[in-house]
C-alpha cells in the first residue's frame, strides 16, 4: 500500500470526508483492520483564502509546494490536493516534488465518461467556474463538454461557499438556490453537474437533483484510495 499524501485544510470541512472517505475504502477493498497510510498537511485556509481573493496565487502555490515537500519527507508517494479551486497552482505544486499529483479534474472526468456523459454543468468558486484551469483540462485533456451557470448564479454560489460551506453552515436555503441552479443547467443542456468545488456536496445530495451529480471530493478520495492500493 502505497502512502498518501493528502495537503487538505480548503477549508477542514472537507478535508474530514476525504479521510473518512479513504479509510473506508481501503478497510473495504482489504477488509479486517485495515487503514490507509496518510500523511496530512493541513493549511490555514484563511491565509490561502486572503491571497486567492488578491490574486497572488504564486505565493499561495508555495505554501502548498512546501506543503508537498513536507508530505513527501514523511513519506508520501503521491499527492492529493484536497481542494478544486488551488489546482490552479498545481504545476508549482509538481514542480516542488518528485511524486505524482492525483489531478482532481482527471479523476473527475473519468467518473463523467464512465457514466456515459458528455455534456455537464459545473459548479465551484468563480475562480473553477470562470478560469480556465479546470474547465480547460475537462474539455481540452477529456473531450467533455463543460457549462457554467450566469454571472449572477456563479456570485450567488461563490459566495455560499465561503460565507457558509467553508463555516461548516449548511442552509436549506441555499441547498434550494443551489437546486435552482442546478434546474438552469440541466434546462441548457447538462447531463450531470460536477459539484467543481470540495465543499458542496455538504450541501447537494443525489436526489436533489434531476441528473448525475458528481461530487468531486468523494469522487478524488475514492481515486486516491484505488491509487494506493493499486501496487
Amino acid at each position: 500500500m502505497k502512502t498518501i499524501g493528502l495537503i487538505g485544510g480548503m477549508s477542514w470541512e472537507s478535508t474530514v470526508p476525504y479521510y473518512q472517505t479513504i479509510n473506508r475504502v481501503v478497510g473495504r477493498r482489504l477488509g479486517g483492520l485495515h487503514s490507509a497510510k496518510v500523511a496530512l498537511y493541513s493549511v490555514d485556509f484563511h491565509e490561502i483564502e486572503q491571497l486567492q481573493h488578491a490574486g497572488r496565487w504564486e505565493e499561495s502555490g508555495e505554501i502548498l509546494a512546501d506543503a508537498a515537500r513536507a508530505v513527501c519527507r514523511a513519506g508520501a508517494a503521491f499527492i492529493v490536493l484536497c481542494t478544486n479551486t488551488m489546482h490552479k497552482v498545481a504545476p508549482q505544486i509538481e514542480a516542488a516534488v518528485d511524486v505524482p499529483l492525483l489531478h482532481i479534474a482527471d479523476a473527475t472526468a473519468a467518473r463523467v465518461k464512465g457514466a456515459g456523459l458528455s455534456r455537464v454543468g459545473l459548479l465551484g468558486t468563480k475562480f473553477t467556474m470562470e478560469e480556465d484551469f479546470y474547465r480547460g483540462r475537462l474539455e481540452s485533456r477529456h473531450g467533455l463538454s463543460v457549462m457554467t451557470p450566469p454571472a449572477d448564479q456563479r456570485g450567488l454560489v461563490h459566495r455560499a461557499i465561503y460565507g457558509e460551506l467553508c463555516l461548516g453552515k449548511v442552509l436549506d436555503s441555499s441547498r434550494s438556490a443551489f437546486q435552482q441552479v442546478v434546474d438552469g443547467l440541466v434546462a441548457g443542456g447538462a447531463q450531470g453537474v460536477i459539484l467543481g468545488c470540495t465543499e458542496i456536496g455538504l450541501l447537494l445530495r443525489p436526489e436533489d437533483a434531476p441528473v448525475p451529480l458528481f461530487d468531486t471530493a468523494t469522487i478524488h478520495a475514492e481515486a486516491a484510495a484505488d491509487f494506493a492500493l493499486d501496487v
